[in-house]
């Protein structure tokens, strides 16, 4: 069996078995947003662990059980801390903040995949894009663009951890777990933001 990083994300799975962490619990909600139905789930103390798009039930289970497998087997519905990830990705949504500042806990990251969204997410700020090549590259895989596109597939933290602003090198929008119309929305919310940021800095010049 391979343990290549880049084969084990090309093939979208982490096969290492892991012990629940016993953090605590985990507090969860299904959220309609505007880009569609979310699960988000946090931390009793505090991190986030996912938001992740849910088109149907089953995939609602199917995150659950992730949760329950990886972080803590209490996993219970609502809770102060995922009303406060709730409440920062709704202020997200509607251009009140430019930036999701919340804790995170990527537990449930390959490591090839903290190493993408966090390099993604320290270089490629509000209202910026880069490319699944130039990505891989600053990973230091060259050459991984196809790993690094099936890293990003499987975020767990989908807007905390902005996979939405990678594009292909043409420009065109391609993959999104939420769908092409939830990542244009996320760009052109974006774009709108930071050029109303641009001109407010202007006209104060």
């Amino acid at each position: 069996m391979t343990t290549d990083p880049v084969e084990l994300a090309i093939r979208g799975y982490d096969p290492t078995v892991r012990r629940p962490r016993l953090v605590g619990d985990v507090a969860y909600v299904v959220e309609e947003t505007v880009l569609g139905r979310m699960l988000l789930a946090a931390r009793s103390d505090g991190p986030a662990v996912t938001a992740a798009f849910v088109a149907t039930d089953a995939d609602v289970d199917t995150g659950l059980r992730r949760l329950a497998a990886t972080i803590s087997p209490r996993v219970l519905r609502g809770g102060r801390t995922v009303d406060t990830l709730r409440a920062a990705l709704g202020a997200y949504l509607d251009g009140s903040t430019r930036g999701l500042e919340v804790d995170t806990d990527l537990s449930l990251l390959t490591p090839f995949q903290r190493q993408v969204l966090t390099t993604l997410r320290d270089g490629t700020g509000y209202g910026q894009r880069t490319t699944y090549g130039a990505l891989a590259a600053a990973v230091g895989r060259p050459k991984a663009a196809r790993a690094v596109g099936a890293a990003l597939g499987a975020n767990p933290l989908c807007v905390v951890l902005p996979c939405h602003r990678v594009v292909a090198g043409t420009g065109r929008l391609t993959g999104y777990a939420g769908g092409l119309a939830a990542k244009e929305l996320l760009l052109d919310l974006e774009s709108r933001g930071a050029v109303t940021a641009a001109s407010g800095a202007s006209g104060g010049a």
